[in-house]
């Protein structure tokens, strides 16, 4: 497992295994990085990795997506407008926990004698599991082998086992009690903004709870948001041995007691099923009648069963979204297989958080913690769409539907900020705006752009043009009114359309003047929504008409929308040959860099707002982000020079800001950056870059570690809808493969350093340009071509810093 200075890691403890994360012996100085590293989740509900016992833990968490206590935000002065109602995603009650007695002696990590150890993440067949060979004071060998599992096939199940068996001569006394512990801690106490809000005592009403059998069955609701839950196990204990068991229950927690005098060689095995459903709208009875199907279905299933779906679940996965990394022999303190093990990693991350997230966002965190509250933001749009709506278009499709199911509150939240159209929340969980702190917030406009961009991207790969003409289109109409209201044609600027009080990706410039890439971003929109509503009102006038029913189209908006991109303000300064971020900036005073220590990063933690929006400061890509998102409107010659420009003045206080500068820094040639940057992007979690890992993982920057392969390493661009690659290989790699899924077509991409194979491994015919040179594929007739020489790659190869 990759290494850091923030996470020196042990080789022998965590050692390197491409497919899987594994943990050589019990180390509880990792305690809160591991907890986020094995957690387990598929989208729909996540456990972070603890250990079966329940104890110890840094931060214990089972959470749902979507599943939230609503509280009225304060403000010690208030105004119009302002946001009046946070969300919070829950940590709900523990149905993992397990625990063990033999000769009434607890086993306890801390303090057991243990022989051997090893906990295994394996990432191809979705499990985690631990092997224990533990001594008991008595002496006695005990095996304990536990594995556990969050369902991608069946949303609403997991799966335990817990398998003990005595190596010693001797019989024992043995117990295994077997836990639902409800009313867990949602308390916060670390002053940083970005943790989530804590609540004084319990804020989970108890409705219901029973037992049956083996079976218990808890379900509570919301003091605020009124949404309700129901979560329960039923055990198989399976032995040669006799046992007794008793069940206890009451509102917040239930145990099932298993006890026996185990024999020498006997083995022991509990087998968990665990359920959790969850509503905004039906009651607890109802969600009770739904476990209990639940679980009758898993029992029925079997353990066997159930791990041979999750495999085969995991198998089409890494077929559709593998990207294979052949490194060199060690470099710069990379081991082999390191980064192919931190990748896929990653990936499988993005999967657990997105796979079964129907009817929700994607949190910023997954389901790994509550950091973030367990919101959605422009996250998802920009830096983890691509890889769903190259590899899994059915969960992008998803999204975006979810994203168009708030469009009444957004058009409410527009009217709200007195504005026209719709304006979607900056961070939300139910659609309404949770961001109380306006400037990094509500002033973030550039949401609506990141939506759009991510919906044109997703039908111009997939061609889905009943999306597009249907929730798609009534999109593009609303945002478009935003963007023509909100801008106004100023008489300081040669009459173009300028935008100003916003707020760009950079949130250490807030509420500026034309913000570079909002300006560029909303330019995009406002055209595609004007080519749309022309497209659907020539070639389809029913769903034309149908549009004009939900939005009351006038005829001449189109026009509108192009007159104000057509005249876009764009802030281009000659003289010194880049794209200003915003009307200000540049004028601003500049940050002492060289004063700053380390530890006063990330500045937001260190320094009052107003201190760093006085200085020429970037928390994270912006002006860079545009010329990536947008690299067609530019050329490469502006590219580098608003590189170099900007790059040193970014500090990298975001998890989204390496990505982007690995993959414009290998566009332009920094090929040292490039590396630099990527490497860093890839190992933000597993090497803890941020040092915040315990807090859970960073989905957005996982999402820009396939993009820093695909479009940064293999040179992807896939300008309105056009496939081009010019790929340009690290020296740290001998090759990079993947597949892309593009309108029902596979295409897999084989780059070396001198060459790329391209083949159209399902389909009819593609056609793509490769190094500028077009090229038809045919189905299963792979065409390799050599790759461009670039100077800059060949000057670094000779000095040895490729």
């Amino acid at each position: 497992m990759i290494r850091s200075a923030k996470f020196p890691a042990p080789r022998q403890v965590y050692p390197v295994d491409e497919w899987c994360i594994v943990e050589k012996e019990f180390y509880p100085r990792f305690l809160p990085q591991t907890e986020t590293i094995f957690s387990l989740a598929n989208g729909y509900l996540g456990l972070r990795g603890g250990f079966e016992e329940g104890k110890p833990a840094c931060q214990s968490g089972t959470f749902i997506n979507g599943f939230y206590e609503s509280w009225p935000i304060p403000y010690g002065e208030s105004a119009f407008g302002f946001a009046k109602t946070g969300q919070t995603m829950l940590n709900l009650a523990d149905c993992k926990i397990i625990q063990l007695y033999v000769d009434d002696e607890p086993f306890f990590l801390p303090t057991a004698k243990l022989v051997t150890f090893e906990r295994r993440l394996d990432m191809r067949r979705g499990v985690l599991t631990r092997d224990v060979l533990w001594e008991t004071p008595s002496g006695k060998l005990v095996q304990i082998n536990s594995m556990r599992m969050v369902s991608f096939r069946h949303r609403h199940l997991a799966l335990a086992t817990y398998r003990v068996t005595i190596l010693s001569e001797d019989e024992a006394p043995m117990t295994i009690v077997s836990s639902l512990a409800g009313n867990q801690p949602n308390q916060s106490s670390v002053d940083d903004p970005r943790q989530a809000k804590g609540f004084a005592g319990s804020v989970l009403e108890p409705q219901q709870y029973y037992s049956r059998d083996q079976r218990v069955v808890m379900s509570h609701r919301t003091s605020s948001s009124r949404m309700t839950v129901a979560c329960g196990a039923d055990h198989v204990m399976e032995t040669a041995t006799p046992f007794t068991s008793r069940i206890h229950t009451d509102e917040d927690n239930a145990q099932v007691i298993y006890s026996l005098n185990a024999q020498p060689g006997v083995p022991v095995e509990l087998f968990k099923f665990i359920s959790y459903h969850s509503s905004r709208t039906a009651e607890a009875a109802e969600l009770c009648q739904r476990l209990e199907r639940t679980l009758d279905f898993a029992r029925s299933e079997g353990c066997e069963q159930l791990l041979a779906g999750q495999k085969s679940y995991l198998d089409d996965f890494w077929d559709r979204s593998d990207v294979m990394l052949e490194t060199e022999n060690r470099l710069n303190g990379v081991a082999p297989g390191e980064l192919q093990q931190a990748l896929r990693w990653n990936l499988f991350q993005i999967l657990q958080a997105s796979g079964r997230a129907e009817g929700t966002g994607i949190p910023a965190k997954g389901l790994t913690g509550q950091t973030y509250e367990g919101h959605y933001f422009w996250d998802t749009e920009i830096y983890v769409m691509p890889f769903l709506i190259y590899t899994a278009p059915r969960i992008a499709c998803n999204l975006l539907r979810y994203r168009h199911s708030m469009l009444d509150k957004a058009r409410q939240r527009a009217r709200e900020v007195n504005q026209k159209g719709a304006l979607f929340p900056w961070r939300t969980i139910n659609g309404e705006e949770a961001s109380a702190y306006y400037a990094a917030g509500t002033a973030q406009y550039h949401i609506d752009a990141d939506i759009v961009f991510a919906l044109r991207k997703y039908v111009e790969v997939t061609g889905d043009l009943a999306f597009l003409f249907n929730e798609g289109a009534e999109i593009l109409v609303e945002t478009a009114r935003l963007w023509l209201d909100l801008g106004f044609y100023s008489p300081h600027r040669d009459g173009k359309f300028c935008l100003h009080g916003v707020t760009g990706p950079d949130e250490y410039n807030a509420v500026v003047d034309n913000n570079t890439y909002t300006n560029l971003m909303a330019r995009a929109n406002l055209n595609y929504a004007a080519q749309v509503v022309e497209d659907l009102r020539n070639a389809n006038p029913d769903a034309y008409a149908a549009l004009v029913d939900k939005t009351h189209l006038e005829d001449d908006e189109p026009s509108e929308w192009r007159r104000a991109a057509d005249n876009m303000y764009v802030a281009y300064k000659q003289e010194l040959g880049i794209y200003a971020q915003d009307d200000q900036f540049l004028d601003r005073k500049e940050w002492d860099f060289a004063g700053t220590p380390r530890d006063k990063y990330p500045l937001l933690l260190h320094f009052h707002p107003l201190v760093i929006y006085r200085h020429k400061v970037i928390k994270q890509a912006d002006v860079v982000l545009a010329m990536f998102l947008l690299g067609n409107e530019f050329s490469l010659e502006d590219k580098r020079r608003n590189f170099e420009f900007y790059d040193p003045l970014t500090t990298g206080d975001s998890s989204l800001s390496a990505c982007i500068q690995s993959i414009v820094a290998n566009e332009v040639g920094e090929v040292r950056k490039a590396r630099r940057y990527g490497l860093s992007a890839v190992l933000m979690d597993l090497g803890d870059m941020a040092g915040n890992m315990r807090d859970g993982v960073h989905i957005a920057s996982m999402g820009g570690t396939w993009m820093v392969s695909v479009y940064g390493f293999a040179g992807m661009r896939d300008y309105n809808g056009m496939l081009s690659f010019n790929p340009r290989l690290p020296n740290l790699l001998k090759r990079l493969k993947f597949s892309l899924f593009v309108r029902e077509q596979r295409l897999t991409v084989d780059v070396r350093h001198d060459r790329t194979t391209y083949e159209l491994t399902k389909g009819v015919g593609l056609t793509l340009t490769h190094c500028g040179q077009n090229i038809r594929l045919g189905r299963n007739a792979p065409v390799t071509l050599a790759n461009q020489v670039h100077l800059h790659t060949k000057e670094e190869k000779r000095r040895g810093e490729g």
